[in-house]
């Protein structure tokens, strides 16, 4: 699957269609975790356009982009703070972070179900990840000419029985972007009308879902199962001296 690199984002979001893409989610985010003081904030796939408001204000802020979407330093002033990486397998320790803004990453990768186990790997057993992914519906995710254009699109119940399947417990659901992604003077003055009538006349063709998850930490095993196992182990041949003296230890120690 295709995915934008670090060169169009990076230019899409200094234009002014982007500028305003920058703001309008800043400020969804902004309800979402209105206090990060003393937590633990990682940004995974692009999110580097969001995460300034949280510098000073998180203990720590992070940024990890994919190998195949390239890094960029940031922030422009101070120490670098990104890392690129394997976003299947992220050099960081289990539930170590705090909050995890995931954007530009699970529309377009080809992993969905890995990378979503190794958020929830690092994620704290009480922490919280926010998922903003192009809306199906919306013309967002049609717009070639803008990153939400690729990759795999979603309403929020796709989303969220995603989320489900993979242990993640959806908490919040919000919209962003009810301005059409047009990069015409007189759409882009219009848009904080378009963002404050939007949620009320049209929300389901948002051009963008973001939903909040918290882990679900505890898995039960399916009562059916348990119950086939015993049956197998109850009713399984004793092995002969000599089978057992011929059976090699991988096989000795498989499962009935």
């Amino acid at each position: 699957m295709w995915r934008p690199d670090i060169i169009d984002l990076s230019q899409f979001y200094s234009d002014p269609l982007g500028n305003l893409v920058r703001r309008h989610v800043g400020q969804t985010l902004a309800q979402f975790w209105p206090d990060v003081t003393g937590q633990k904030v990682l940004g995974l796939g692009y999110a580097t356009p969001f995460l300034r408001p949280l510098l000073g204000r998180a203990e720590r802020v992070l940024a990890a982009m994919p190998a195949n979407q390239g890094i960029q330093h940031w922030p422009r002033e101070g120490p670098n703070r990104v890392f690129l990486g394997d976003e299947l397998e992220l050099p960081l320790p289990d539930q170590s972070m705090d909050r995890i803004v995931v954007v530009h990453a699970l529309e377009t990768t080809e992993a969905a179900r890995p990378l979503l186990r190794e958020i929830w790997r690092v994620l704290d057993s009480a922490g919280r990840v926010l998922f903003i992914v192009p809306n199906r519906r919306g013309l967002w995710s049609r717009a070639e000419q803008t990153p939400f254009g690729h990759g795999h699109p979603y309403t929020v119940g796709q989303l969220s029985r995603l989320l489900r399947a993979n242990m993640y417990l959806p908490e919040q659901t919000q919209t962003a972007l009810h301005f059409p992604p047009f990069a015409w003077r007189p759409l882009l003055r219009a848009n904080r009308l378009f963002e404050r009538v939007g949620p009320h006349v049209w929300p389901g063709f948002a051009g963008l879902v973001m939903v909040e998850a918290s882990k679900q930490v505890f898995a039960v095993t399916p009562l059916g199962d348990r119950k086939r196992r015993r049956r197998r182990i109850r009713y399984a041949p004793a092995l002969s001296p000599a089978t057992r003296t011929m059976t090699g230890p991988d096989e000795r120690q498989a499962d009935p």
